[in-house]
């Protein structure tokens, strides 16, 4: 999507089962932005000793999932056989690509204990000629990616290109995903180096050019010009965006491509169990009905 004017989006919210997500892509007003064809905001959610987060083994195809923590800690387990505790500050990037299963719960220890968990997990489209790479999954700790201090704002740049710097997450378009923590009364320029771009303010409001931009709500900006993102107290925030999408994308459930059938065949597999089972996992989740 390429917005002519800042478009403010209030993300719909789901009951996951003792914890919510705001939905803020898809939408009726921006299908994608850049690459990114799906953004959850998850939390904050506090699970009391002995409870947790529990998503079962499911499939995907034709993306690639970023998952980012702000606080608490995930265990991913795929088909592959990655097993890999995701903490605030990492990045978890698995390419679906022709088709992988993975499960998503908490680990045994903050399980036991009883956890904070806050986090963002967003999923990029693959260009065409992409869709089915051999999938794959790659963790980076937080260490590992750039820290950027412009006007003192400090940004970590979790995916892509920004501000001159590159982050080793490898990609498969042009792209950025920046997270951003505002001191009180800082502002920050985001260069017009990107076509399509969008803010979502995590715990505070900002101003976006002068217009309002709530908590828990996206903002997405107009292509071809620097924006100024203004905090009057102190804020979390994440910038991303990259170049447009190569053709539409059909999604449904966990499967994206820019092929109808390509999507049936991956529902008829799922159903089918051609999808390699998780090791150490169990359970799955039925295909919908709907």
């Amino acid at each position: 999507m390429v917005a002519t004017e800042t478009t403010i989006i209030d993300p719909r919210v789901h009951d996951l089962g003792g914890f919510s997500v705001r939905r803020a892509l898809p939408h009726l007003r921006a299908r994608h932005i850049g690459p990114f064809v799906f953004f959850d905001h998850l939390g904050p959610a506090q699970f009391a000793p002995g409870q947790g987060m529990d998503v079962r083994p499911h499939p995907h195809i034709g993306l690639a999932t970023v998952t980012y923590l702000f606080a608490g800690a995930i265990e991913h387990r795929d088909n592959l056989g990655n097993v890999q505790t995701i903490r605030p500050g990492d990045v978890n990037w698995m390419t679906a690509g022709r088709g992988i299963a993975h499960s998503e719960r908490t680990p045994v220890v903050e399980r036991a204990a009883g956890q904070h968990v806050h986090g963002l997990q967003t999923w990029v489209a693959l260009p065409s000629e992409a869709e089915e790479v051999t999938p794959s999954f790659h963790h980076h700790p937080a260490a590992s990616l750039p820290q950027i201090d412009p006007n003192g704002v400090r940004l970590r740049l979790i995916a892509g290109d920004a501000f001159g710097e590159r982050s080793p997450v490898e990609t498969f378009s042009t792209m950025f995903y920046l997270a951003a923590e505002f001191p009180a009364a800082s502002v920050l320029i985001l260069p017009p180096e990107h076509i399509e771009r969008a803010v979502y303010a995590t715990d505070a409001a900002l101003l976006i050019d002068g217009v309002e931009l709530a908590a828990g709500h996206l903002a997405v900006l107009p292509p071809g010009g620097k924006v100024e993102i203004r905090a009057a107290a102190a804020a979390h925030a994440v910038l991303f965006g990259g170049d447009p999408l190569d053709g539409e994308r059909h999604v449904w459930w966990n499967f994206v491509s820019s092929s109808r059938e390509r999507i049936e065949r991956a529902k008829a597999d799922w159903v089918a169990e051609r999808f390699a089972p998780v090791p150490g996992e169990t359970e799955f989740i039925p295909l919908p009905e709907r």
